[in-house]
């Protein structure tokens, strides 16, 4: 009996170590993302945490927002960039780890309306002044936020921004100009192919062509000083079961 006694102590404690064990290396990991991923990503935080211990926490926001937040000291783990702009900004300050960065995704960029039977093609650029009608282009910042960014350089691409640059409203993220071209605010936005599938409200009028623009990339690296073990997330990240879900949220899987 005090054999058996011994020997069920023994499992017992074996049985807490293991228990123990696992809850020490269960971790919560804070991914800073791009608000356009918004739906994307929280769709794979769900499968990955079905999967796995770890905790996912995404915070979203402009990409020039989270990267000066993550400038700053704040607590990423993760960081997911709309461009490489703001990626390598973090990459010249020794912030992000190098070699765990990668290309995400890709995505086109499109111009919505909420009003479906508005029409407007590339073919006559100039017409954009007319489908406004002296009413606002809702679009990101266009010197920080990268939507903002290809947005400005499809317009001057096109000889056109110089006429529209005064009809512009600017917002500090996509979704706040996709909110404002879904709520009616402003009859026409410049967001990504990604945005108008998410958002019902608004229908695609026509897409700005690759050479209208920078490529549109969204650069994914663990953060430097995190202190955690990102690389997990990091390979789901690139697992088919995420690309399968990017896609199916509009994102393109040309990031190259």
């Amino acid at each position: 009996m005090q054999f058996k006694a011994v020997a069920l102590r023994s499992i017992l404690a074996m049985g807490l170590t293991a228990f123990a064990s696992s809850q020490t290396f269960a971790e919560t990991l804070t991914v800073f993302a791009a608000a356009s991923l918004k739906n994307a990503i929280d769709e794979i935080a769900k499968h990955y945490e079905a999967e796995h211990s770890d905790s996912i926490v995404v915070s979203y926001a402009g990409s020039a927002t989270l990267a000066r937040q993550i400038e700053m000291g704040a607590p990423a783990d993760i960081f997911i960039s709309a461009n490489q702009a703001w990626m390598d900004y973090l990459s010249d300050q020794a912030l992000i780890s190098e070699p765990s960065r990668f290309n995400l995704t890709s995505n086109q960029l499109v111009l919505i309306s909420s009003t479906p039977e508005v029409k407007f093609s590339l073919d006559k650029p100039t017409e954009l002044l007319d489908v406004l009608d002296n009413e606002y282009l809702a679009m990101g910042l266009v010197e920080s936020v990268p939507a903002g960014i290809y947005g400005k350089q499809a317009l001057t691409h096109y000889h056109v921004w110089d006429s529209l640059k005064q009809q512009v409203a600017q917002s500090d993220n996509v979704r706040s100009a996709l909110a404002l071209v879904a709520s009616g605010e402003a009859p026409l936005g410049i967001v990504y192919r990604s945005d108008a599938v998410a958002e019902p409200k608004v229908s695609i009028i026509t897409s700005f062509p690759k050479e209208s623009h920078d490529k549109i990339l969204y650069p994914a690296a663990s953060i430097e000083e995190s202190g955690k073990s990102t690389e997990t997330f990091l390979q789901f990240l690139r697992s088919q079961q995420s690309k399968a879900i990017l896609e199916r949220n509009g994102f393109l899987m040309d990031s190259q």
